[in-house]
């Protein structure tokens, strides 16, 4: 089973995940991320700006001129709601968003923000993965 972490009351999901993200890449992780598309657009600005001496390499999915050469050597990738991701070992979800076929990955980390909405969905995609019989953590971050 894939071993799924929540991290929820999470004040900012873009800037978590952002330091999420230099963490995986830093360690050698492939990394799908998933979520609505206007969050996937901020995170992908994020990751230019969050640290002014670094950048997490990225794609955002689909896009538009991603060859297959260019997927395979990008680290992050952004996978916008109906695009297909190539393999990566780690998914991460952010603000509830599902991941299609979590067994997929040996792990997958859920970013839950503090507002009502985000608290809700990643509520049902907690429901949803319980069910399913996945091995579930929780970290609570305070608001």
């Amino acid at each position: 089973m894939t071993d799924i972490a929540f991290h929820t009351g999470i004040a900012d999901p873009v800037d978590s995940a952002c330091r999420l993200l230099r963490k995986a890449y830093r360690s050698g992780a492939r990394v799908a991320v998933h979520a609505q598309a206007p969050l996937l657009d901020r995170l992908d600005q994020a990751l230019w700006t969050f640290d002014p001496l670094e950048f997490v390499p990225h794609v955002l999915l689909p896009r538009d001129q991603a060859d297959e050469a260019r997927l395979a050597r990008t680290p992050v990738l952004l996978v916008r709601p109906g695009a297909t991701a190539p393999a990566c070992e780690v998914a991460v979800s952010i603000g509830g968003a599902p991941v299609p076929d979590v067994t997929a990955y040996t792990r997958v980390i859920a970013i839950v923000g503090a507002d009502p909405a985000q608290r809700e969905a990643g509520q049902e995609l907690w429901r949803e993965y319980k069910r399913a019989g996945h091995a579930l953590t929780h970290v609570a971050r305070p608001d």
